[in-house]
């Protein structure tokens, strides 16, 4: 079915097989009717001179004696020698020779007078005008050019002309010079000359469609070779339409067009299949945010929700259960809080906002958040090593809150007794570091390429109790990222952590 589907393709006007098939086909008829033309054209010029000099060359071989007597006599209309030649006894071995049985022969003197001298079954020879005949014999050629004159009949006639005796002698202003007699006209049908030409183009006809006829058998077997890279790459096209990407074009076919076609649109395949991934990776994403973020803010709405029908029931009229759920709903409301602010940041962020930039020195801006780093750390110990006059292009804000989190991060994984968290910030040929480290339990292995995604949390209660919604990291990754920079993170488990941030120089 495929083989007859391929074959009927080239009856189909659209089919690019069609297309080439009939485009070849008209170029070869094409140049086959040129040189047809061309080959009729030169051959008849190459008959028509052959045989007109072969007539020259009879006209030639006329004995002198046979030539006077033909110039001699006659009216000029009637042949002098008949054709029937029983009643010109004593002239028959010359006219053997003279007069051809399919040339008519004809005199001009050199006044241009025509005298017709034989004729062929009474035939009618052309006759030009006297003064054609005058021009002739005004021309300084031995050798007259030969022309194709229509008779009486219409018919087309090869009329040969053959000088006589000496050249024609213009400078004493006479017709002829000493030694002129004239000029002998010699003509002939062209017919059987079209006759063989028109044979010759029959064969050449006939030979052209045979070998188109063979050509066009050989070549439907070529052309559907040659169009086998293609008709692979349209089988390619369709497995990918039916949505397998994985699908790639064969590169190396042997035909340039085709291998650089196939290298483009595997590039173009590539960059589709990453720009899908991509979407369905974001897709999942923002289905997975949308969960957790529903989840988060239903957790504290529930819990005020409960503490509501409490206080509904009567317990508002009571001082210490009131209090308690005060309390509780205060803590769930800047629960709520946070999460929303940080919902929002988040989007901001995923706008890549324009940062209002300005150049600071760093470590002044780190001395300035030291009390209040402090005094998020508690009782832990807090080290600052920060090298001095570190300037650099940022936004204060955006950074500060970069060094919040992390330090956040830190102290909620840190013992609030023996914790120890240290901060640094150090000037590097490639730009600014900030590093914070901690003595906490560390990060399991397998937790460390999940850090930085929107609501991942290693240890859910724990973050949960302390307010946690997994997004902090999520929103330093990408503050760093707009600055140009990149975080990593080093952790031993049971050892401690290390973040580090890289703010690469500004060019």
């Amino acid at each position: 079915m495929k083989r007859k589907g391929r074959f009927a393709d080239l009856f189909v006007t659209g089919s690019l097989k069609f297309q080439l098939l009939s485009r070849t086909l008209l170029v070869l008829s094409v140049l086959l009717l040129l040189i047809g033309v061309f080959q009729y054209v030169v051959m008849q010029r190459f008959m028509y001179q052959n045989k007109a000099e072969t007539i020259r060359n009879q006209l030639a071989a006329l004995p002198p004696n046979m030539l006077r007597l033909g110039m001699g006599a006659g009216d000029g209309q009637t042949p002098v020698f008949p054709s029937n030649r029983e009643n010109r006894p004593g002239f028959a071995g010359e006219q053997e020779r003279i007069f051809v049985s399919e040339l008519s022969i004809a005199f001009i003197d050199e006044k241009g007078n025509y005298k017709l001298i034989s004729s062929p079954y009474e035939q009618p020879a052309p006759q030009l005008s006297q003064e054609e005949y005058l021009s002739l014999q005004a021309k300084k050629k031995t050798k007259l050019e030969h022309r194709i004159v229509k008779d009486e009949k219409g018919n087309d006639q090869l009329v040969v002309f053959h000088q006589i005796g000496g050249e024609p002698e213009r400078s004493r202003g006479g017709p002829g010079g000493p030694g002129f007699q004239g000029i002998i006209q010699a003509s002939t049908s062209v017919a059987p000359i079209r006759d063989v030409l028109v044979q010759q183009l029959l064969t050449f006809i006939f030979l052209s469609l045979l070998a188109m006829v063979f050509g066009l058998l050989g070549f439907l077997p070529v052309l559907r070779r040659t169009l086998v890279p293609l008709s692979k790459m349209v089988d390619t096209v369709k497995q990918i339409d039916a949505g397998n990407l994985n699908e790639r074009f064969p590169a190396h076919q042997g035909q340039v067009e085709i291998d650089r076609l196939a290298t483009s649109f595997n590039g173009m395949l590539e960059r589709l299949e990453i720009s899908f991934e991509a979407e369905k990776e974001a897709k999942e994403q923002m289905r997975r945010f949308a969960a957790d973020a529903s989840h988060e803010l239903r957790t504290p709405l529930t819990s005020i929700h409960g503490f509501l029908e409490v206080l509904l029931r009567g317990a508002y009229q009571q001082p210490e259960p009131l209090l308690k759920a005060l309390k509780s709903m205060h803590g769930e409301s800047v629960r709520i809080n946070k999460l929303v602010e940080d919902l929002l940041m988040l989007a901001r962020l995923d706008r890549s906002p324009s940062f209002q930039k300005m150049e600071g020195v760093l470590d002044e801006m780190l001395h300035e958040m030291e009390p209040q780093l402090r005094l998020l750390a508690g009782d832990r110990k807090v080290t600052f090593h920060l090298a001095p006059q570190t300037r650099y292009l940022y936004d204060p804000d955006k950074i500060k809150q970069v060094v919040l989190n992390l330090f956040h991060n830190a102290v909620q994984h840190t013992h609030p007794l023996t914790g120890e968290v240290g901060l640094t910030l150090a000037q590097t040929p490639s730009g600014v570091e900030i590093a914070i480290h901690d003595n906490g339990e560390g990060i399991a292995p397998e937790h460390l390429p999940h850090l930085f995604d929107r609501f991942y949390r290693i240890d859910t209660s724990r973050t949960r109790r302390n307010g946690g919604a997994g997004l902090g990291l999520s929103i330093t990754h990408s503050i760093v990222q707009l600055h140009g920079g990149l975080i990593e993170v080093h952790s031993i488990v049971g050892v401690g952590t290390t973040f580090k941030v890289i703010l690469p120089a500004e060019k």
